[in-house]
């Protein structure tokens, strides 16, 4: 199995070897901080949270830096899959707004419109993301999770998204597979080229005002005299905001960097990969809508399309021995066990990224002092729920008053043995395929 492996590099920062890297618009790399700027909002982070909120501020004329360690999207905002929904993992709506009152409420709300807000922002600005707002299809593994579906449906539909649950028969339609039982459909949903939409928010954030230093790490910052000082290896930014939206990089490029919130995740490496393009007929064949899919397992199965007819896929292996090339095989037996006209997919790029899980799956905002903000714990939702939280921190240093902004605020919570739960949670992976197959039907 020949697979892409090797790094791209964007003026000296190598990129994974991802479909991604391959096909997005290039974006020569700004100028590193060099010297005291200041700013009246400074952001940590340049993913799709922080572009997002650099975007947002520019637009309303504030003077934005972004300090970037390594590149724009060169993070999890570029390595994902790229599957825009609207959901979290495992928090769902009533828990939310159960946990967080009003807050928890207005949140689910921006979760359930996190999409169309990201879709219309790629409208808006014209960014060239290979876009597509097929809908999100989360397809049911079992009959028990059929009903998990149905429960989902009408918590959402009480929200006012527009879910809808498709029974077998429009499943099998959907999919062009009866591998599945039935399964919530978001409309709303879709996929995008995440690197591309990475580079496009830091060119529209760019095209608004706003500067954006690459290769800068943040390497801490303080209060003094009413303003927030963030600083670099060569320089500082003092501003009167700060956002910190490094998410499961926390702490990885610069470690001890913010030390109490990268304690408060376990960083877990996600693997992605393309297949070849498949043949038109039999593109037409499986998921002829070109939704973006991913099933109610723990040991997820998720796929879509890109602009080229690749099916981007992904999955997780125990051990590290051989990783690329075993992740690569069982995603291209998973996909055959769903689509046997689709045989053994030959992958032609293998890439890993951490995403940012927390021990409850609900992600953590958290406010870092006067007009400070952090977000952290995506929980492999960041995409849109990423583009969504960047504009309500935008708000918020804006001046909108916190109580009418949906961010559910906690104080920070170091997890103990966090050293331990890094390592022991690829164990983890066990237990998901444990709780998977007790979900199936007895032959």
């Amino acid at each position: 199995m020949a697979m892409d492996t090797t790094g791209k590099q964007a003026d000296g920062v190598a990129f994974p070897a991802s479909i991604w890297a391959q096909t997005a618009p290039a974006r020569p790399l700004a100028p590193a901080l060099q010297g005291a700027v200041e700013a009246d909002t400074v952001i940590v982070g340049g993913g799709l949270t922080g572009l997002s909120a650099a975007l947002h501020l520019a637009r309303a004329g504030q003077r934005v830096v972004v300090l970037e360690a390594m590149a724009v999207g060169w993070g999890a905002s570029g390595r994902n899959n790229g599957q825009v929904i609207p959901t979290m993992t495992a928090a769902e709506p009533d828990a939310i707004a159960a946990r967080y009152g009003e807050a928890g409420e207005r949140f689910a709300r921006l979760i359930g419109n996190s999409a169309s807000l990201l879709f219309d922002i790629v409208r808006e600005e014209d960014i060239e993301a290979e876009a597509e707002q097929t809908g999100w299809f989360q397809p049911a593994h079992s009959p028990g999770r059929a009903r998990l579906s149905r429960a989902r449906v009408e918590a959402w539909s009480r929200f006012g998204f527009p879910a809808r649950l498709l029974d077998r028969d429009e499943t099998r339609a959907l999919l062009g597979s009866d591998f599945w039982y039935a399964g919530m459909l978001n409309p709303t949903g879709g996929h995008v080229n995440p690197l591309a939409l990475s580079r496009g928010l830091a060119a529209a954030a760019e095209r608004h005002g706003a500067t954006i230093h690459e290769a800068s790490p943040a390497t801490g910052w303080r209060r003094e005299d009413g303003r927030w000082i963030v600083g670099g290896a060569r320089g500082e930014v003092r501003a009167r905001h700060f956002l910190l939206c490094s998410n499961a990089y926390t702490g990885e490029i610069v470690p001890g960097f913010a030390s109490r919130l990268a304690r408060s995740i376990v960083p877990v490496l996600s693997w992605q990969m393309a297949t070849e393009p498949v043949a038109e007929p039999l593109r037409a064949a499986i998921v002829p809508g070109r939704q973006a899919v991913s099933d109610t397992r723990g040991d997820l199965r998720f796929f879509r399309y890109d602009a080229r007819n690749r099916l981007i896929t992904g999955g997780v292996v125990p051990g590290r021995r051989d990783v690329a090339r075993r992740v690569a095989e069982k995603a291209s037996r998973n996909l055959a066990e769903a689509f046997p006209a689709l045989g053994q997919a030959r992958m032609t790029h293998v890439w890993s990224g951490y995403l940012g899980m927390t021990w409850d799956r609900f992600p953590r905002v958290h406010q870092l002092g006067p007009d400070g903000w952090a977000w952290i714990g995506c929980n492999g939702r960041g995409v849109a729920v990423g583009v969504s939280l960047g504009r309500e921190m935008a708000r918020a240093v804006h001046g909108e008053a916190v109580g009418d902004l949906a961010l559910p605020v906690s104080e920070p919570r170091p997890l103990p043995f966090h050293s331990l739960a890094r390592r022991i949670a690829p164990s983890y992976l066990a237990w998901l395929r444990r709780r998977d197959r007790i979900e199936l039907p007895q032959s």
